[in-house]
């Protein structure tokens, strides 16, 4: 950065502006732009020894860490030299912060016998027989406990998500609201932002309460016991074409005690017909 700031200078300098109006603009001192460049690397050569010293017996070492086992050896730098030169070495890393999310309202666990009112989403996670992880992502009509789309890969980034709410769009249309948990993929903008321009309110749960998501963690139980759990796969493309039979399964043959007995498809075409009977 100083390198960068006294080469600005000279070319300042060179155009006709003088040296103290050149380093005034720029904002560094006289005596920083005629100081001759120091060699770090010759200048800290014994430094970087004992920092690499340290990181050759233990290379995930943090600098405090690494700070702490130079003083031990006997070496006399203070923390603030050191750091210098951990820095310029590339060693430090970006501390990963956790995202603060804003207060979640507790909304109650009901639900609406109507089609496509409310969904829920949710992520899985299996291995395939080689150890290769993959996700799914699970999209439960929570008025019909319909199965709406099972969406698996390896990666399934925010993008994905709303591409699965897209093609569900052209297939049933889109619901009203949007049950999720607060998951990267689900708070951040670019399915919020879609969810706005479509019109639907995401109702997030509380950090550590995935009962308020009950309708869909009921779904993931069962998808779990019956599917993931029963078999084991080899490729990716398996688990795709596997899924697809298991749902539709799931929606046309499998009963359920809360829809009378009927499966999700059954119970979606008989409020179907009790509402056409309605408008009528």
């Amino acid at each position: 950065m100083t390198a960068e700031k006294r080469d600005c200078v000279s070319l300042l300098v060179s155009s006709g502006l003088s040296v103290l109006k050149a380093c005034l603009f720029v904002g560094i001192s006289r005596s920083t732009f005629y100081r001759s460049e120091r060699n770090w690397r010759k200048a800290d050569a014994a430094v970087i020894d004992a920092i690499n010293v340290v990181l050759k017996k233990s290379p995930r070492a943090g600098f405090w860490k690494c700070f702490g086992r130079i003083r031990f050896k006997g070496y006399r730098f203070n923390h603030k030299r050191v750091y210098r030169v951990y820095c310029l070495m590339g060693l430090n890393l970006k501390r990963r912060t956790k995202r603060v999310l804003p207060k979640r309202i507790a909304q109650p666990l009901e639900v609406a016998a109507l089609v496509n009112h409310q969904w829920a989403l949710d992520f899985m996670h299996d291995t395939l027989y080689c150890g290769k992880r993959f996700r799914t992502l699970n999209v439960l009509d929570e008025g019909t406990r319909e199965c709406l789309a099972i969406e698996v890969d390896t990666s399934l980034p925010a993008e994905r998500v709303v591409r699965t709410l897209e093609q569900l769009k052209l297939e049933r249309g889109l619901p009203k609201q949007l049950r999720v948990d607060n998951g990267p993929e689900l708070i951040s903008a670019k399915l919020t932002d879609w969810c706005e321009a479509h019109d639907i309110e995401l109702i997030y749960i509380q950090p550590g309460k995935p009962q308020q998501n009950g309708f869909v963690e009921r779904f993931n139980g069962s998808f779990r016991r019956e599917f993931l759990d029963a078999y084991l796969f080899e490729t990716i493309n398996q688990v795709k074409e596997m899924t697809w039979f298991w749902r539709q399964d799931y929606n046309e043959e499998r009963t359920h005690e809360s829809l009378g007995n009927l499966p999700p498809a059954a119970y979606r075409a008989k409020l179907e017909n009790s509402n056409l009977e309605l408008c009528h």
